[in-house]
């Protein structure tokens, strides 16, 4: 599990493999994660945009942004959590993950970042 923590909001990822397929003639490695967002500030906050970069050993790069997480917007009081889980397909057995969730403080009406830590994506039969 990865974890880190931005402006007393802690972000824990865990991955999985998910298996192989093929789709538009090409191999895809389909990878799952689950990330639990919890509170651990004195105000409340909710979520309102992420932005991912997602990297394969294959040097592709993708940029996923959007409102919310999973169609969801959570508003997180003091000592609360959120956990999702998701997914993203890769066209090699490696890859990683980071980005951030758009946060606002509903003490403060201030928006901030809150950094989600890169994790790595692995499929366990390409490991030596």
């Amino acid at each position: 599990m990865v974890q880190q923590v931005t402006k007393g909001i802690k972000i824990s990822v865990e991955t999985s493999f998910e298996g192989t397929f093929y789709k538009n003639y090409k191999m895809q490695y389909a990878f799952g994660y689950k990330i639990t967002i919890e509170n651990q500030s004195k105000d409340s906050v909710q979520l309102h945009t992420r932005e991912w970069t997602i990297l394969d050993s294959l040097n592709n790069i993708e940029i996923v942004a959007g409102e919310g997480v999973i169609g969801k917007k959570p508003l997180l009081k003091p000592g609360e959590s959120h956990t999702y889980s998701s997914g993203c397909l890769l066209t090699s057995p490696f890859g990683a993950m980071y980005g951030f969730y758009n946060m606002e403080n509903y003490t403060t009406t201030k928006k901030f970042n809150v950094a989600i830590p890169t994790f790595k994506l692995s499929a366990p039969f390409a490991l030596n």
